[in-house]
């Protein structure tokens, strides 16, 4: 319920901006001398159908016409695969008049560095990089925060102590939230374990429920992922066990199984975005919001769930929602033992967008990427 209701608050807070803005410069965007509508792009991974990443994204591009219609115009471009085929797009969309460019995957980094060189009257934003320029600017959210409210959930409800997690790409942004998540495990549960399995793919349905069931035969009776299909939480209604989601609720095609999702609202950035370059105010920064700020939080929990589980997340996402985020604060050990965060000691921001090793409780390594 509380979920549904940040929603109508958050929608209620846009309607408000959103006319206060359009009183305001009701006169500078009508008649012969209106300002142009700001040409704004969208660059997608995957497809929208993906039920996860991408539609999450494309969901905030609709908000982004629906409430900022009368400044932007958008467009988006599905499955453009990271690397030179991704350089050749942000390149035709520069043009074509664009003057806002979201690249939404992390392999598009280098690719939007190279053209935003080449177009420095383009306003380029990268979705969870960490290379800046002048009109290239990063985003991202801390999804730690609800990455360790449903590990908390997911170590209350194991019987078998053995979680499995259906992760992408070793990078850091999903070393991280596999940390969080087993922090929030061993929080409430620490003989439990998280089994993590690399299928190098951010969207292959068939090939990211093949690795839950792998995970399922080896006695996981709960499956996390970091992928952006629903495959992994229907390898886990088929064999009767259950499921945490990722990017968008996906309870519709696990219903049985699913236990909840941390999940992504990119409106509020996305929004902020395009009218501060709308109106000249631009700069470029690395953003990175959290649940106070309404771009991550945690779907509605299952039926399954019991009243004291929820409680306890209720609780601690009060704290992440005051600002109390405690989620990398020591004492905490890597998998071979070695403290990494002394007592009374936190990451850094740096730090924990650098992440690349994982904690206590994890089993699985990190190969260099494929």
């Amino acid at each position: 319920m509380k979920y549904f209701k940040s929603i109508f608050i958050f929608t209620a807070i846009i309607l408000l901006i959103t006319f206060f803005y359009s009183c305001q410069n009701n006169t500078d965007n009508k008649g012969p001398t209106a300002k142009p509508k700001l040409k704004v792009a969208f660059v997608y991974v995957g497809p929208v159908g993906d039920a996860g990443w991408t539609l999450a994204h494309d969901n905030a591009r609709k908000d982004l016409e629906k409430y900022l219609g009368e400044l932007v115009e958008t467009a988006s471009i599905e499955s453009v695969p990271e690397g030179a085929d991704a350089e050749r797009i942000f390149t035709k969309l520069c043009e074509e008049g664009y003057k806002l460019i979201f690249g939404t995957s992390f392999g598009y980094m280098d690719a939007m560095e190279n053209v935003a060189k080449r177009y420095p009257h383009v306003v380029f934003e990268h979705c969870s990089g960490y290379k800046t320029s002048t009109n290239l600017g990063t985003y991202f959210g801390k999804i730690e925060q609800p990455r360790y409210l449903s590990g908390l959930v997911a170590g209350k409800m194991t019987k078998s102590n053995k979680i499995g997690y259906v992760a992408a790409h070793p990078i850091p942004e999903v070393i991280r939230g596999i940390n969080a998540f087993t922090l929030g495990v061993r929080k409430v549960n620490p003989r439990a374990t998280v089994q993590v399995v690399w299928t190098y793919t951010w969207y292959d349905p068939a090939k990211e429920k093949e690795a839950a069931e792998s995970l399922l035969d080896m006695g996981s009776d709960v499956i996390a992922q970091h992928q952006d299909t629903p495959g992994p939480q229907q390898a886990a209604e088929g064999k009767g066990c259950y499921s945490i989601g990722y990017n968008s609720d996906m309870s519709s095609f696990a219903p049985k199984a699913h236990l909840t999702s941390p999940v992504w609202n990119w409106s509020p950035f996305y929004m902020k975005t395009a009218r501060e370059v709308y109106e000249d105010k631009w700069k470029s920064s690395s953003y990175c919001g959290g649940m106070k700020d309404g771009i991550v939080d945690l779907a509605p929990l299952g039926p399954m769930v019991p009243e004291d589980v929820k409680k306890l997340v209720e609780e601690k996402k009060k704290a992440f929602m005051e600002d109390k985020d405690d989620i990398f604060e020591g004492p905490v050990k890597d998998q071979k033992g070695k403290e990494r965060i002394a007592k009374g000691q936190k990451l850094t921001d740096e730090e924990i967008l650098e992440m690349n090793w994982f904690i206590e409780g994890v089993s699985g390594d990190i190969p260099s990427e494929k």
